[in-house]
C-alpha cells in the first residue's frame, strides 16, 4: 500500500490542476493538448460536446451568406477564440471582424473590440451558455451585434434571433427572430435564404 500518488499522468498529457483563481486566456492559448474548440468562461475551461449535423451546416450556410455581401473593411472568421478579458475567451461559431484585426494565417484569436458580429449556433449542451452567459459577456465587451441560431419549425431550418447593443443600457435588445430568410442592415446589408440549408 505504501505508494504515493503522483501527478505524472496529468503532466504527461500537459494538463495541470487549475490555478486557485482559475485559468486565464494566456493558459487557454498556450496549454498543450487542449481539445479543439475549448472555451474559457469565468476562468473555467469548457470542453465542447460532439456537434450535430445541423450545427455544421448552419455555420456553412451563414458563413457563405455573410461573405456574399461583405464590405472590404470586414472579414468573416469561424470558430476562433475572442478574448473578452483576462478570464474569458469564448469561441463564437462565426465572427465578423474588422479587416484590420487580421494579422495573418498563424493568428489564433481576436480581441473583443475587433468583433462587429458574434454568432452562436445553439446545441443542447450549450444553450444556457449561449442564451445567458455569452449574451451578457458579449454585450459587456461592447460587441454590437449578436445572433443566436437554433433549429426550429417542422422543416428544422435555422431560426435566428438578432440582438443589437443598446448604447443607453449597454445591454442587448432583441430586434426580432428571422425564419426562412434573414434580411438586416446591421452590421452591414445581409440577405440570406435560411431554407437553403436543405441543399447543403
Amino acid at each position: 500500500m505504501g505508494g504515493t500518488m503522483t501527478a505524472e499522468p496529468a503532466e504527461q498529457s500537459g494538463w495541470r490542476m487549475p490555478p486557485l483563481d482559475g485559468y486565464t486566456v494566456d493558459d487557454l492559448l498556450t496549454l498543450p493538448d487542449l481539445p479543439p474548440h475549448t472555451e474559457l468562461i469565468d476562468g473555467s475551461l469548457v470542453l465542447v460536446s460532439p456537434l450535430r449535423w445541423f450545427h455544421f451546416t448552419a455555420i456553412d450556410l451563414l458563413v457563405s451568406g455573410l461573405r456574399r455581401t461583405l464590405p472590404p473593411d470586414l472579414k468573416v472568421a469561424r470558430e476562433m477564440t475572442v478574448v473578452l478579458d483576462r478570464r474569458n475567451g469564448p469561441e463564437p461559431d462565426i465572427s465578423v471582424i474588422k479587416a484590420t484585426a487580421w494579422k495573418g494565417p498563424d493568428q489564433t484569436y481576436f480581441e473583443a473590440q475587433d468583433i462587429v458580429l458574434a454568432v452562436e449556433v445553439i446545441s443542447p449542451e450549450s444553450e444556457a451558455r449561449d442564451r445567458l452567459t455569452k449574451t451578457h459577456k458579449y454585450a459587456a465587451a461592447g460587441i454590437r451585434s449578436y445572433w443566436l441560431v437554433e433549429m426550429a419549425g417542422p422543416h428544422r431550418h435555422p431560426a435566428i434571433e438578432v440582438f443589437e447593443l443598446s448604447p443607453e443600457t449597454g445591454a442587448y435588445r432583441s430586434t426580432g427572430t428571422h425564419r426562412d430568410r434573414i434580411k438586416v442592415d446591421e452590421p452591414y446589408s445581409i440577405d440570406i435564404d435560411l431554407t437553403a440549408i436543405d441543399e447543403l
